[in-house]
């Protein structure tokens, strides 16, 4: 059944993990079409291989004590990425539920003290990066519902979308999860500047999400951006700053311009990162949840679990 409670609702810290796309392709030599991991799920190997791929962020939060979103495979299972590799309607609703079964057997063979969190994974309709054809935000609720509706038969926590790079994408997510009866979290992506790539500050796209959808996002993220992106342009005080709790930042400050040309994996400094998630941490009060996107891997989370966990220990 889905858990009671979330992350920001707890008096506890998360960890979950990093980029896992980036990782598998080039970590482990894997080939992902159109950068969709769910098909692995259709082969034991490629099972295999996502569950020694999480198994270093598990002990991650072993080791210090954290609990743990479990993150779907699902980020591309929607219909235009899933047909575009072959999947119609039925098969992808297949998958998706499929997908948080497996999700719930990671969960299960982790056997974490600490508190866990299912959360099914859905990214934009189109590039993570780049706008192409913007939706109405009811055109993304229609367009969003049915994995969502896949993710409420197969009773997730909470529908987590990532890499929303506009307001409106994001509402219709917010809403059809609502009408789904599930909670939903919102993750930004963000330019050089700090805004996202429609324009919008961080700050106005939370209060757009939450004015259009009440009461249907628990709490947002930022992920797929380096903290030099953004963490000049947070203000000291504002109202929004209590509503983001997670962040999965990339490993490279590199733009998303240079990340889409580039042929080779920049990782980053992960004890440069996780010192960037401190600071961040003192800017952001309410962050709950910690992971990486491109480029990190278990080694930058588990720097910045470590480095979380040395301020509290000494705070």
């Amino acid at each position: 059944m889905p858990a009671s409670q979330l992350p920001h609702q707890l008096d506890r810290l998360f960890l979950t993990d990093g980029g896992l796309e980036t990782s598998l392709i080039y970590n482990d030599g894997l080939e992902l079409p159109a950068f969709a991991s769910f098909p692995l799920l259709e082969s034991e190997a490629g099972r295999d291989a996502v569950t020694r791929y999480y198994r270093p962020y598990v002990e991650a939060a072993r080791r210090g004590g954290y609990g743990f979103v479990f993150e779907t495979i699902t980020w591309r299972a929607n219909p235009d990425w899933g047909g575009e590799l072959g999947y119609d309607r039925a098969a992808l609703d297949r998958v998706n539920r499929d997908a948080v079964a497996y999700a719930r057997e990671l969960e299960a063979s982790a056997a974490l003290e600490g508190p866990t969190v299912i959360s099914g994974n859905i990214g934009p309709r189109g590039d993570g990066y780049v706008i192409g054809s913007a939706m109405t935000a009811d055109e993304a609720a229609a367009y969003h519902a049915e994995q969502i509706g896949s993710f409420a038969t197969a009773e997730v926590d909470v529908v987590s979308v990532f890499t929303m790079n506009y307001s409106d994408e994001a509402i219709g997510v917010a809403r059809a999860a609502q009408a789904a009866g599930l909670p939903a979290i919102v993750s930004f992506t963000l330019e050089t500047d700090g805004r996202l790539p429609s324009g919008e500050s961080i700050g106005e796209a939370i209060e757009k999400v939450d004015a259009a959808a009440p009461g249907a996002v628990a709490y947002f993220m930022i992920n797929c951006a380096h903290p030099t992106h953004f963490a000049e342009t947070i203000p000291a005080d504002a109202p929004w700053l209590n509503r983001i709790a997670g962040l999965r930042a990339n490993a490279s400050t590199k733009s998303h311009a240079e990340l889409d040309a580039s042929t080779e994996l920049d990782a980053g400094d992960p004890a440069d990162l996780a010192v960037r998630y401190i600071d961040l941490r003192r800017r952001l009060p309410a962050l709950a949840v910690f992971g990486g996107c491109c480029g990190t891997d278990d080694r930058h989370v588990a720097a910045i679990g470590a480095a979380i966990l040395g301020v509290e220990t000494s705070a």
